[in-house]
């Protein structure tokens, strides 16, 4: 672990203390210091099991924020084989926050696509911190239909902040790109299966997510808005995102109660980004799990199903 969050500070001073430990006795071969650090070991899991216990939707967010969660582009080199990328909206050029393109899952042919937030800062700008413009909508729906063409099931794993807001992106039809990828979402004629695996932002989420199947990782979050945007219209103060946060209703258990979401994936205890491989994994058996669940439906049933779905949301609630 290189990156903490704010309320796992004591965490790190402990874990932080036990590598000290080992480091110094990698130094000294004669030192032995195995009882003390296992009981530092001891004591970070339990703290560790103390502060993901009952995490606040604040912290959630803060968790599904994480530079070290898997992003798209693990998703696919794990989970997906023979992928061969396609680029560009045939229109405009090729947003790199979009990536897509045709695979093999469970050796299946499928259309993945996602967004692709990166995780250094030179593939962070270049991927525009997975804020997609309108070419990158315009993509996904050229991909979209290309598997409804072809008869391949559509799997999209979703992780922005939101759209770009940019002035460019605005010019060149933002919100009319992200209307159109949700309709295409809904018109065409093969499974649509979504993963929320980080941040689920506003009508840049929905884009990709209107799927007849949509699954939330465990610490995910998906709303209409950030909290600290909600915060400064609202209260005028982002600094009031914890009391947005918990209003807005982002969570992944809050959304499978409405309905929103279908399925919630379990994490590792700490958060995606403690156990990579085990998160990625869950995440691949919970596609299959859903891709089986249509197995036998046609292009007319599953095109009434997704419609029916979300003209459905808000027949459900929470208790104030």
């Amino acid at each position: 672990m290189t990156n903490y969050l704010d309320f796992e500070k004591p965490l790190a001073e402990i874990e932080g203390k036990a590598e000290e430990l080992r480091a110094m006795a990698r130094q000294n071969e004669e030192m032995d210091v195995s009882e003390e650090a296992a009981a530092l070991d001891r004591k970070a899991a339990a703290l560790l099991d103390e502060l993901y216990k009952d995490l606040t939707p604040w912290r959630k967010c803060q968790v599904a924020r994480h530079p070290e969660r898997p992003h798209c582009k693990d998703y696919i080199e794990a989970l997906f084989t023979e992928y061969t990328p396609l680029a560009g909206d045939r229109n405009f050029a090729d947003d790199h926050a979009v990536m897509g393109g045709l695979a093999r899952f469970n050796d299946r042919p499928v259309m993945v696509i996602g967004h692709e937030k990166g995780n250094d800062t030179k593939s962070r700008i270049e991927r525009n911190f997975g804020m997609a413009r309108p070419e990158g909508y315009r993509k996904a729906i050229r991909l979209m239909e290309m598997a409804d063409k072809f008869g391949l099931p559509v799997v999209t794993l979703v992780d922005t902040p939101g759209a770009y807001p940019g002035k460019g992106a605005e010019e060149r039809g933002q919100s009319e790109a992200i209307a159109r990828s949700t309709e295409k979402c809904l018109q065409i004629g093969v499974p649509v299966v979504s993963v929320v695996i980080g941040e689920g932002g506003s009508g840049g989420a929905v884009a990709f997510a209107t799927a007849n199947r949509v699954a939330m990782l465990e610490h995910s979050v998906y709303s209409v808005i950030s909290p600290e945007g909600c915060a400064s219209i609202l209260w005028k103060d982002a600094e009031k995102m914890r009391e947005a946060a918990e209003a807005l209703r982002l969570t992944a258990q809050d959304l499978k109660k409405l309905g929103v979401a279908d399925r919630v994936i379990g994490e590792p205890k700490g958060g995606a980004h403690r156990d990579r491989a085990a998160t990625i994994k869950a995440v691949g058996a919970a596609i299959a799990g859903m891709l089986k669940e249509m197995d036998n439906q046609g292009p007319k049933e599953l095109i009434k199903a997704r419609r029916e779905k979300f003209l459905g949301l808000g027949s459900k609630g929470l208790a104030a």
